[in-house]
């Protein structure tokens, strides 16, 4: 057997454990990159090392750092609480309001199942009291989060982007951003007509909005105590909105490098309200910095040893580009609905790229139909943002919400990966 067939069955292995064992993929694919590195390809730890993330390190870091002080100072809730008033307590427009919370979350730098964690509870609530499909306002959720997603400061858009530019591919951030949006945006209006979404129109939140009035805070405070601080527009909460503007600024505008310019200004706030940023350096994605930073070490032991030109020129082989293409969106679509969706666009965007380095297949429109495939299917109840939905519904049949989002993530799975190549790839963006 040769080594770089040793090398792909060895990440196919670590897929596998990652999944049955609930081990940090990361950590599994930095042992890989050791023992392939030392014993296969003759690597020393330099050698090792050198294909160590270190810029995207500091975004994963700089992103979540800045995202986590702007939960510890009550900044998201106070978002929540905005994108709810601006509705005036229309039941129609609430699931809307959690697609567009959380996707501005993730936009502006959540982790997608730190995003998903922090509105579903609040979602399936509302879903419960109100008489609102729970597949429709999990749906909502996780598609707005995903929407999101893509966005020049985003993690999935900082892995992505960094991930072309390490391979010198060309890439567009903002073709990524609007085609995961559109794609999402769609899928979450069929689900909404589908569910019962037009049902709803007509109807109120009530004379009390989002709180009963009964107390429920653990310290004896009344909901709508909690709801008056989380409304307060608090200097600290001031500060934090003008430094996540600051930042799409900063990287749009001045196309500054996004992890040193969210660590700096994270700094910044954590200088002026040290005890609301205390505890956010542990609240950092230090899981997901893990499993990316592990992923891309050992998809740089594969470049050294010739394992990437060896799986792109197998792809090219098939003697059909555009059916290689939709294969590869396949691939990237059902693993990603039982693993990592991080982990798998770290690993399939650098295997496609001697594929791509033949020309007959459009290199944005590709990546952009990837990444989509990639992360759409996190609807399922394997990944961890269909998980949390499952988790976070009150009063439902759990067993037959998880076989509801199954069958969704399934129709989600066959249908998504052929729509995005059509649109994306056989016209031969990029």
């Amino acid at each position: 057997m040769s080594a770089e067939l040793i090398s792909i069955l060895v990440l196919v292995v670590v897929f596998v454990i990652a999944t049955t064992r609930s081990i940090n993929m990361g950590a599994l694919a930095f042992a890989a990159a050791f023992g392939v590195g030392e014993l296969v390809a003759d690597l020393d730890a330099d050698g090792i090392f050198a294909g160590f993330p270190g810029d995207l390190f500091v975004v994963l870091v700089g992103v979540t750092y800045l995202f986590a002080i702007a939960r510890a100072n009550g900044t998201t809730d106070w978002l929540v609480h905005a994108a709810i008033r601006l509705v005036r307590g229309r039941i129609a427009l609430i699931p809307w309001v959690m697609f567009a919370i959380t996707g501005a979350l993730t936009a502006i730098g959540a982790v997608s199942p730190a995003a998903v964690a922090i509105v579903a509870p609040i979602a399936l609530s509302f879903a419960a009291r109100y008489g609102i499909s729970p597949l429709l306002m999990g749906a909502l959720v996780v598609h707005g989060a995903q929407a999101g997603g893509f966005s020049p400061i985003s993690i999935y858009g900082s892995i992505v982007n960094g991930v072309v530019e390490r391979e010198n591919l060309p890439g567009n951030e903002l073709v990524l951003f609007f085609a995961s949006l559109v794609v999402n945006l769609i899928i979450a209006a069929v689900v909404f007509v589908l569910f019962g979404g037009l049902k709803l129109r007509g109807r109120d939140l009530g004379t009390d909005g989002d709180g009963d009035g009964k107390g429920d805070g653990k310290d004896g405070s009344t909901a709508g105590d909690l709801a008056a601080d989380a409304a307060r527009l608090t200097p600290a909460r001031t500060a934090t909105l003008t430094a996540l503007a600051a930042l799409v600024a900063a990287v749009l505008v001045f196309d500054l490098d996004a992890g040193l310019s969210a660590i700096t200004l994270a700094v910044i706030l954590s200088a002026f309200w040290p005890d609301a940023s205390r505890k956010a350096v542990g609240e950092v994605a230090w899981p997901t910095v893990l499993l990316i930073c592990g992923v891309l070490t050992y998809v740089g032991v594969l470049e050294e040893m010739g394992t990437i030109d060896y799986a792109g020129n197998a792809v090219g082989d098939i003697g059909v580009p555009l059916l290689a293409a939709v294969l590869l969106c396949y691939i990237a679509a059902i693993i990603s609905a039982f693993a990592s969706s991080v982990g798998i666009m770290g690993a399939l965007i650098p295997l496609a790229v001697p594929f791509l380095a033949q020309g007959e297949i459009g290199a944005v429109g590709m990546i952009a139909a990837l990444a989509v495939s990639a992360t759409v299917v996190d609807v399922s109840p394997f990944s961890t943002n269909g998980a949390l939905v499952l988790a976070a519904a009150p009063d439902v049949d759990r067993e037959r919400f998880f076989r509801q989002l199954m069958v969704y993530g399934g129709i989600v799975v066959a249908v998504v990966p052929a729509a995005v190549w059509l649109v994306l790839v056989v016209p031969g963006f990029g």
